[in-house]
C-alpha cells in the first residue's frame, strides 16, 4: 500500500474485542486513501477525521439521538460540515463510528472476512463524509460503484456479488 493518506486519523477504541489497535489504523489509512483516490477527494495538509471503534450499546444510543432510530447499525457518519462533493476537504472532515457486535454479526452472516467487512464500513462511513448518499436507488448505485473499485483496490471482493 502507498503512503497514508493526507488525512490526520484520530483513531478511539473506546468499546468491543477489536483488533489491535495499530491494524484498525493500518485500516483506516487504507480505507480513507483508497477512497480518495476513487473519488479524486483532495485533502490539505492537516485535514482530520476521527474514527471511533465502538459496541453496540454506544453506537445505539448514537443512532437514536441522532437518527431517531432506536437500534444498533454496523457503521455512522457524522459530518463536521456540510459535505460538498468535489469541493477540497474541510480542515475537519468529521466522525465515523463503527460497531463491534454488529460486524461481526454481519460478516458472519454474510460469510465475509471481519477485515474487509470493517474496510468496506470505513469506506462507506468516509463516502458519506465527502458527501454520498444512498437515499435513492440512483445515489445508491453511485455510491456503491465508488465502494467496489476502492476495495477493489484494496484487492477486497466485491461485498454486494
Amino acid at each position: 500500500m502507498s503512503a497514508p493518506p493526507p488525512v490526520e486519523i484520530d483513531l478511539l477504541v473506546e468499546g468491543g474485542d477489536w483488533a489491535p489497535e495499530a491494524e484498525l489504523e493500518t485500516m483506516v489509512h487504507e480505507a480513507v486513501a483508497a477512497a480518495m483516490a476513487e473519488t479524486g477527494a483532495v485533502a490539505k495538509e492537516g485535514t482530520e477525521l476521527s474514527v471511533v471503534f465502538s459496541d453496540d450499546k454506544h453506537v445505539r444510543e448514537l443512532n437514536a439521538q441522532w437518527r431517531g432510530k432506536d437500534k444498533a447499525t454496523n457503521v455512522l457518519s457524522f459530518p463536521a460540515f456540510p459535505p460538498k462533493r468535489g469541493a477540497p476537504l474541510p480542515p475537519l472532515l468529521g466522525d465515523i463510528v463503527i460497531a463491534f457486535e454488529t460486524v461481526i454479526r454481519e460478516a458472519a452472516l454474510e460469510g465475509k472476512e471481519v477485515r474487509h467487512h470493517i474496510t468496506h464500513l470505513l469506506i462507506h462511513g468516509f463516502l458519506h463524509l465527502l458527501g454520498y448518499d444512498h437515499e435513492t436507488g440512483e445515489e445508491a448505485e453511485e455510491m456503491e460503484a465508488v465502494e467496489r473499485r476502492a476495495l477493489a483496490r484494496l484487492a477486497i471482493p466485491d461485498p454486494y456479488a
